[in-house]
């Protein structure tokens, strides 16, 4: 169980971001495609619980002393070193291998995302704002080794809106160490020394408004609607401000965002908006015979 744990599965559901490309160019039911982007997934899980075991595995001291991590498996010393690093070793072994036998530029761009984490686990992630950015720029490459295993395009629009809402999310996390450390007197992690509560107060609230901004521009650009055939898609911002809204009242009166993926498994509100935002534009992508749900 403790291995299990060491996996973090709960966070693959950051992975479900490659699926998106196939969504939006209305091939999510293509048998081929879809099966491609599947085994693209698996193999970006694998090598994402790599990256895990490998950041816990540098962190255990200073994980130690956080009021949740110090749970963790090797934190806790429920699971050896020497157990990890072999676990690391055939995790990364079998989804770099798995992703060139499936495509070799999906393995290029998961060869990136390894190398990218490595980097932050050994010093970038210890600088602020580079730390935030990391994180973002590797929900972008997930979409794009989606894209890439699905064999179709990823649009400028698309990766611009995927990065900053993965800044947002990192922002909010980063705020709630804030938060912990004026509770304990203790900073969570290095590069929390280059933030305050008043800067990141106002980057979430910048960010935010951009994410909105962004977002009804690309439904409402005159490529957009050439693209889906339809003038609607801006109905679908209602969701997006919505759930941005529920992230910014958990993150300012709750003071609780410390996992993105807890909020996402246990937050009903959130969880309705993004079913809704789903169901919105399965109809307008999908079925474009029943415009009468849009009129």
């Amino acid at each position: 169980m403790h291995y299990i744990t060491l996996l973090r599965p709960k966070h693959w559901a950051k992975n479900l971001f490659l699926f998106i490309p196939l969504f939006f160019a209305g091939q999510l039911f293509h048998p081929t495609q879809l099966l491609h982007v599947t085994l693209a997934f698996i193999c970006f899980c694998l090598l994402a619980s790599s990256v895990y075991i490998l950041n816990d595995y540098r962190d255990i001291e200073a994980d130690k002393a956080h009021p949740t991590k110090s749970k963790r498996p090797l934190a806790s010393g429920a699971v050896s070193k020497s157990a990890a690093i072999v676990l690391f070793g055939v995790l990364v072994l079998v989804s770099l291998g798995g992703a060139y036998f499936l495509d070799k530029k999906v393995a290029f761009i998961l060869g990136i995302y390894f190398v990218l984490n490595l980097a932050y686990s050994f010093g970038l992630k210890n600088i602020s704002i580079v730390d935030i950015f990391i994180v973002a720029i590797g929900f972008v490459l997930r979409v794009k080794v989606g894209g890439t295993a699905g064999d179709v395009g990823v649009s400028e629009w698309l990766n611009l809106m995927v990065f900053l809402l993965a800044l947002f999310m990192a922002l909010a996390k980063r705020r709630d160490d804030i938060v912990l450390k004026l509770a304990s007197g203790r900073d969570m992690r290095v590069a929390s020394k280059g933030y305050n509560m008043d800067f990141l107060n106002v980057s979430l609230a910048l960010v935010s408004a951009v994410i909105i901004v962004a977002y009804i521009m690309y439904t409402m650009s005159p490529v957009t609607m050439e693209r889906f055939h339809t003038y609607r898609l801006y109905y679908t911002s209602i969701f997006v401000i919505a759930g941005l809204m529920r992230y910014l009242q958990i993150t300012y009166v709750e003071n609780n965002t410390g996992s993105p993926t807890n909020i996402l498994y246990k937050d009903r509100f959130i969880q309705l908006t993004i079913l809704l935002w789903i169901l919105s534009f399965y109809v307008i992508i999908y079925l474009p015979t029943n415009k009468v749900f849009f009129e």
